[in-house]
């Protein structure tokens, strides 16, 4: 992330009933659902692969990593164009796909309004925390560091599924 006392930007999406974000500069990008292909005997938080212009993409399945609900849709959102998808994250040079329930926005963030997350938030572990933003509205953003949501075995066992 950013040195202290600058800013950086964050692609903010939904999990559930709380609201992550990941810098930026790890996005490669943010696609409509597609259809998810079953791998057999992958960890329970693969979903599959998809094709994305004919570069095989793991999926990951965060509401199982995290043990997340996902949200409630009502049927006047079930139409939103930013309803559910993938966010394609480029982690040192593998891309792996993760499922989110809707995508917020881009938003900067000062590296100094970055707090330690606390001992336990929604069931997540802090170790894939970053930190914590606190905002008006909602109440706090968790920024996700998405190097430590893997270990180096699961890398490698994304890395053979492609």
């Amino acid at each position: 992330m950013a040195a202290a006392n600058s800013q950086f930007q964050l692609v903010t999406f939904q999990l559930g009933e709380e609201l992550y974000g990941v810098d930026i500069m790890d996005v490669k990008e943010i696609v409509k659902v597609q259809t998810v292909r079953p791998i057999p005997n992958a960890p329970y938080y693969v979903e599959g692969i998809f094709n994305l212009r004919s570069e095989i993409i793991p999926i990951i399945n965060l509401h199982k990593r995290f043990r997340l609900k996902k949200i409630e849709v009502s049927e006047d959102e079930a139409d939103d164009e930013f309803q559910g998808g993938f966010i394609i994250l480029n982690i040192d040079g593998l891309k792996i796909g993760i499922i989110i329930d809707r995508v917020a926005r881009v938003m900067s963030v000062k590296t100094d309004d970055i707090k330690p997350p606390p001992q336990m938030l929604s069931g997540i572990g802090t170790e894939y925390i970053h930190g914590v933003v606190r905002q008006e509205q909602s109440g706090y953003l968790i920024v996700l560091d998405i190097r430590r949501l893997f270990n180096p075995k699961e890398l490698q066992k994304l890395i053979a599924i492609r």
